[in-house]
């Protein structure tokens, strides 16, 4: 497909969502310069203003000097303005856009992660298949199959085993630290319920899905132990999660770590790599590469959640990822990563009003019109999605700062002050 007609494609499909929103320093001439060399050579006058008004305002002391940002067409690919947008900084969870591009170029859209109960030998074993989205009602189910399945045969007691092993066994990624298990995140496994962050999530699940039993009349004799089921058990209940498209948006709308991690190993397998932070995070780099022509050259990622202090990813490969959406060849396969983007101003997402975003006098006039995944670990806020301008065209950007030593807050209002000013309400 030739651009031409990519992009008379892409004007077409382009449509409004949700309202109007679609489903650094430069304080010297030196500086001024360097980031129109970056932008297209013509501006027509409020494109001009724009870079103008990018260029005043990524000045702000709270961005700091360490700032990658870009802002492209999306429907020509130019770039409209541009500071260090090659410059690879810590883009904390704007890495979620790379690990859910790659899990849903390789695993499907309509992909279901499949928890299963199998028998044998006097033991229920429950099998974890990656969902990470697993309840406790669901658990209640798979338990409720299992009891009716074991009075038919006449047994009243058995005993519970657990398989997680179609993960390899948790590890602290590159760039982690063991703290991150007090609140962040939990040891990545295959069976969890209901998200909870414990050191051993599989275990857990087999105690709930025992209480359970129990509650069915089915009596459970000893703990609950860990081991893989046998070629020979007999299959017994399984629960199929919701579509991975479902579970991207989730994913995106809250930034869940868990979910994210969960998803790259998935993509790890699927890629018929191990199940591993190495596996996961290599598949994601072919797919950016030999499946859409991203180039990974600035690109280092170590885990799927952007959690790991090692990750590595410029704006502009940020911005190229988000750019995969408004492809018409692309955008269907992809179409969770778009809506999944929380809104600005919408409770409940990382953008919410709970988080303190969009609630500025410069940027409040954005509430509703932009989306964006948010980006935040000590020393690294990123905040990167789309927007329609004034002028009707759709822009992509994306906008990575590090080591600014201004409060938290601060620092997410000048970013949400630049997206606003991408949109043009923030004139």
């Amino acid at each position: 497909m030739n651009r031409t007609v990519r992009r008379t494609l892409v004007a077409a499909v382009l449509t409004p969502v949700a309202g109007a929103v679609m489903a650094g320093q430069s304080a010297t001439a030196a500086d001024r310069s360097a980031a129109s060399q970056e932008s297209v050579d013509r501006f027509d006058s409020g494109d001009q203003k724009l870079v103008d008004n990018l260029n005043a305002r990524s000045q702000d002391k709270n961005i700091g000097s360490t700032f990658s940002g870009v802002v492209m067409d999306a429907e020509s690919n130019e770039v409209i303005w541009g500071h260090d947008a090659q410059r690879a900084l810590m883009p904390a969870s704007n890495t979620k856009l790379a690990t859910a591009t790659a899990a849903l170029t390789l695993l499907g859209p309509d992909h279901r992660f499949t928890t299963k109960v199998v028998y044998g030998d006097g033991t229920l074993t429950l099998v974890g298949g990656g969902d990470r989205t697993l309840t406790t009602a669901d658990v209640t189910e798979l338990a409720g199959s299992a009891a009716d399945g074991l009075r038919h045969a006449g047994l009243d007691t058995v005993k519970v085993r657990v398989d997680d092993s179609l993960f390899a066994e948790p590890t602290l990624a590159e760039g982690w630290n063991s703290s991150y298990y007090d609140d962040q995140i939990a040891p990545v496994r295959s069976l969890v319920v209901d998200g909870k962050l414990v050191q051993d999530t599989a275990v857990d699940a087999g105690e709930v899905f025992a209480a359970q039993l129990a509650e069915q009349g089915i009596g459970v004799t000893g703990d609950v132990t860990r081991g893989q089921a046998a070629p020979t058990d007999f299959p017994v209940a399984e629960k199929q999660s919701a579509e991975l498209s479902v579970i991207v948006e989730q994913m995106l709308k809250t930034s869940d770590n868990d979910i994210a991690e969960t998803l790259l190993r998935a993509t790890g397998i699927a890629s018929g790599r191990e199940a591993t932070y190495e596996g996961g995070t290599a598949a994601v780099r072919d797919i950016l590469t030999d499946r859409y022509g991203i180039s990974v050259s600035n690109f280092e990622i170590h885990d799927g959640s952007g959690l790991s202090r090692s990750n590595r990813i410029t704006a502009r490969t940020v911005a190229e990822i988000l750019d995969l959406t408004t492809d018409p060849r692309h955008s269907g396969l992809l179409k969770s990563v778009s809506d999944g983007l929380p809104v600005a101003g919408e409770a409940g997402s990382t953008l919410g009003p709970e988080w303190g975003r969009f609630d500025t006098a410069n940027s409040e006039c954005a509430v509703g019109q932009v989306k964006g995944k948010t980006g935040t670990l000590t020393g690294a806020t990123a905040l990167s999605g789309l927007t329609q301008g004034k002028d009707g065209r759709w822009k992509i950007f994306s906008f990575i700062e590090n080591g600014s030593g201004a409060e938290g807050g601060a620092i997410k209002d000048s970013l949400d002050g630049l997206a606003a000013t991408v949109n043009g309400c923030w004139a």
